[in-house]
This record gives C-alpha cells, structure tokens and sequence, in this order.
C-alpha cells in the first residue's frame, strides 16, 4: 500500500487525472487497480477515480497482486543486493548469469533468483528488471520491486536519467583519450544474436575514456546515452578495439572466459522520493588479473 495527502493546488482534480498526470500511475496500472483486485481509498473511504479531490485528502492505494507468467519460476539463488528498499533493488550481478528467462534458458536466471527471494519475504511480485545485463557482462543492475516503480524507473530511462558507467577491457591501444561513438546499431543479417554497426539501424551513442594502456590494450570508461543490445560491445568491435574475451565480437583472450565489460557506477532518482542514488561496484577480479599481466 503507499498512501499520499493532497496538496491545496490540487483541489478540485479528478482523481483519475491526478493519479495519471501527477502520480505517473500508467492507464495500464489503473486498470489493474479497477479489475484485478486492487484498491483506491480516501480517508479510508473506497472510491472509484472519477472522485472530485479535496485539501488535506488521504489517498492511499493498494496495488493488487502481480501476475507471474506461467514460466517464471522462483529458485533459491544466492543473490548479491547492492541496495534495497521496498521500491527497488540493485543486484551486483556476476558473470555467466542470464538476467532473464529465454527459451532457451528457462531456469537459472536473475529473475529466477529474485522470484524465489520474493517469495521468502512474502511479497507477490513480479520481476522488473530495469537496466538488462548480458549473461557474460558483469555489475549494477537495476530491478523495480513492483510494477509501479518499474513504470516510473522505465520512464526516467527514456528520459536518460539513469547514467550507467562501464569499464571494459578492448584490444589495441585507442588513439584517442575520450571519445563519442555514435553510430546506428541493428541485427545481422542471418544471426539471432548478433548485432552490428548498420545503415537503417537503431540510433547508439557511447561516450569514452580511455583510464589506462598497456600490453596492447586499453582500460576504458564507457557511458551509455542509448541502451541498444550488445552496444558498448558492438561499438568498440567497429572501431578495430573489441573487448577482450568476447568472442562472438572478435576479442580474444585465453586467460579470462567473458568479455571484460563490467557496470561500474549506477546513477539515478529514485522512482518514489526523487532521491539521487549514487551506487559503485568493484572490478571484479577475473578483469583485474588481466590488467596486472
């Protein structure tokens, strides 16, 4: 349940408009309040969204209970929590792990893991993963706990206020310090899987900076303007510099068995108090031995 007092200036609103406009509460979400056992009161007075708001009134809302689809199913995992709160979760998710059930991968995943913690703390969601990681890419990962803040997460990420900071580990030494690459991303063309720099792809923007160069290689920071699949992958395989470890991308290394692509810092508000939550995960240490040799 979350509950909120109305404020003068919004006296005289229609209750459905003022859940929509000022709320964030999507057309989808009242409709779940309306036909799937959810809850609108006021002054703990049930009321349907055409009540005419006053100062000072009491809202509070139950949302009702979140469908799970029939092949999700919950497993005991041993999760790393970064940061959690009844809103959201913030998941150091480690490489080889699938964030997401596939067809091909129906168990064993990230979602896996959280519907079998939810479980344990009796809490009937769903999983709403906000920021998708690779199965070999390693880091930050962003869940809503429930599907209204994943709503108001997936908005700010439309908006780009969820900054994400990757470190990687390509091939060769860049030529330049910083750099913007900035270049349409789409499928290739007899591949399910694999993605590539394309005329009529989706539009893609990495900003870098190289931290470090040795041995042939360069230490670089990647920041994600857009966040197509595979994109800081696919973007540094097009200048000659893929990651080291990803193979289906050109990189190669016998001593580390994934790319080295790591999401290192996690900024953004917070769905529900607006907060600025500012978050960082260590290198883990199959990338660091490369940086040592």
């Amino acid at each position: 349940m979350m509950e909120w007092k109305i404020s003068p200036q919004f006296e005289g609103m229609i209750l459905r408009n003022y859940m929509h406009k000022e709320l964030g509460i999507s057309r989808n979400i009242l409709k779940a309040l309306k036909f799937d056992g959810g809850k609108i009161s006021i002054n703990d007075v049930q009321v349907d969204v055409r009540y005419c708001l006053k100062e000072g009134d009491l809202l509070r809302v139950n949302f009702p209970k979140e469908d799970r689809g029939f092949y999700m199913e919950a497993e005991d995992m041993e999760l790393d929590i970064v940061y959690e709160d009844d809103h959201i979760i913030v998941l150091n998710k480690q490489a080889g792990i699938v964030a997401v059930p596939t067809p091909h991968t129906p168990k064993g995943t990230i979602a896996n893991g959280l519907l079998g913690y939810y479980d344990q703390k009796n809490l009937s969601y769903t999983a709403h993963v906000v920021t998708r990681l690779d199965k070999d890419t390693s880091g930050l990962m962003l869940i809503g706990k429930h599907r209204y803040s994943h709503s108001l997460l997936a908005k700010s990420q439309e908006k780009n206020k969820i900054d994400r900071s990757y470190i990687a580990l390509v091939h060769g030494e860049m030529p330049d310090k910083k750099g913007t690459i900035d270049a349409p991303i789409g499928r290739k063309e007899g591949s399910f899987m694999e993605r590539e720099v394309r005329e009529g792809g989706r539009q893609a923007i990495t900003h870098y900076e190289v931290i470090s160069k040795a041995n042939d290689k360069s230490l670089v920071q990647a920041k994600l303007e857009t966040g197509r699949t595979h994109q800081i992958r696919v973007h540094f395989a097009s200048l000659n510099h893929p990651i080291v470890g990803d193979s289906l991308y050109g990189g190669q290394d016998d001593k580390i068995s994934r790319q080295a692509l790591h999401c290192q810092e996690l900024i953004f508000p917070h769905p529900i108090t607006e907060e600025t939550i500012h978050l960082k995960s260590e290198v883990p240490s199959d990338i660091k031995n490369l940086l040592e040799k």
